[in-house]
């Protein structure tokens, strides 16, 4: 009995024995089964899904492609906008009624007194010249600009162009309402009208060196030696402050006698600053005579103003003034138009300096002492060098100084 349970015991393990190694063998077939599927597929996907995931690789790149266009369409509209409402904040407005730069000249008062008639001081093509009084006693000179006169232009031109030209003497007239100097005739107010602009200075009864000179010339004035290198030194002063002092340099553009006013102690006073620049129908054949060669050329008769401006044309013009004070000459004077006598004061003056006979040009009203004879010989070397034809051959307003305060005790 013993013996058989042991025999039955044997046979049931060794069952459930046979049973475990079959599930163990199953069970490895299914694993290794489902390892060679998924290599299979893996290795060899259907050409469906192949073409989904092409098309779907494409379709990301495009979009990238379109959200970076967009992105850069829409940051540069966006700096066009912004740069567009910046400009239009910055733009200056064309100011209308008077704008003053003095307390003493009272806006509605300058407003009336212009409306009224008024002394007639002189007139040129750029406008005309007035002396009035306001209802404070305070006496202004005023000059009456009319530079938007244009022709043979659309209407609808002509009116962007002027108001171009307007916002451009604005903001000239806004430049030299902040300079400062005794030499300098000081802008107190200006008023726009529709084709016209009206400058308030301060008046000075004395005129400008030009009516001067004239009176001069006709005996009826006698200006010695030292009032006019007082004159020529104020002058020269003048330019060297806008020069050298200003940041940026100014240039005057339009230097002559006439712009030039004087004060009761023929002290000079610069005006007319930059103007010239901003007036199309300016009397260039008056200005010419104290322009530089490299400023103008002949185009149908027209003088034409060049970029080439600078500094050392500005001195060519005050040597042309230097000149006029030293010979008491008008430069216009058809005697320098002959070939003979070198077309010009300043080459009729280099002539004379060159040959020895400075003397010669010299104003025979002012001659006199020894002393002030070899000032004015030693002034006419430095009008004949601010003469050069070249630029780089002139000295600079800032060099200048020294040489004429050299010569008197200023």
């Amino acid at each position: 009995m013993e013996n058989t349970r042991e025999k039955n015991c044997i046979l049931q393990k060794s069952r459930k024995n046979s049973a475990v190694v079959l599930l163990l063998l199953l069970l490895v077939l299914w694993l290794n089964c489902t390892t060679v599927n998924c290599q299979e597929r893996v290795k060899s996907p259907s050409p469906s899904r192949q073409s989904e995931f092409k098309i779907g690789i494409r379709r990301i790149i495009l979009s990238v492609v379109l959200g970076v266009l967009t992105g850069l369409v829409s940051a540069i509209l966006v700096a066009c906008l912004i740069r567009f409402f910046v400009g239009y904040m910055n733009k200056t407005p064309i100011l209308k009624g008077p704008v003053t730069f003095s307390p003493k000249i009272d806006p509605k008062t300058l407003q009336l007194a212009l409306a009224n008639e008024n002394q007639l001081l002189g007139s040129s093509p750029d406008g005309k010249y007035y002396r009035t009084v306001l209802d404070n006693g305070l006496t202004i000179a005023v000059r009456r600009l009319e530079p938007f006169v244009s022709s043979g232009s659309p209407e609808r031109h002509n009116n962007n162009k002027s108001k171009s030209v307007k916002r451009k003497i604005q903001h000239e007239l806004e430049v030299l309402a902040g300079l400062r100097h005794r030499n300098l005739m000081s802008l107190r107010a200006y008023v726009r009208e529709s084709n016209r602009f009206y400058l308030v200075y301060d008046y000075v009864q004395t005129g400008s060196l030009e009516d001067s000179m004239k009176r001069v010339r006709e005996n009826q004035l006698q200006l010695g030696w030292e009032v006019r290198l007082r004159i020529a030194v104020g002058v020269i002063k003048g330019l060297q402050y806008l020069h050298f002092n200003c940041n940026p340099q100014i240039l005057h553009c339009n230097l002559k006698l006439s712009n030039v006013m004087l004060d009761g102690e023929f002290e000079p006073r610069l005006s007319d600053c930059r103007l010239a620049k901003l007036m199309p129908n300016s009397d260039r054949a008056e200005t010419s005579a104290y322009s530089a060669p490299e400023c103008y050329q002949n185009q149908r008769g027209i003088l034409a103003i060049l970029d080439s401006y600078t500094d050392r044309s500005d001195v060519f013009s005050f040597g042309m003034i230097l000149a006029v004070l030293l010979t008491g000459r008008d430069p216009t004077d058809p005697f320098f138009g002959e070939a003979a006598n070198g077309g010009s004061l300043g080459r009729w003056l280099r002539h004379l300096q060159q040959a020895g006979e400075a003397r010669e040009g010299l104003d025979k009203s002012i001659l006199g002492e020894e002393v002030e004879e070899d000032e004015m010989l030693m002034a006419v070397r430095i009008a004949v060098v601010c003469l050069s034809d070249l630029p780089a051959d002139r000295p600079s307003s800032d060099e200048l100084v020294p040489m004429l305060t050299q010569l008197h005790s200023f």
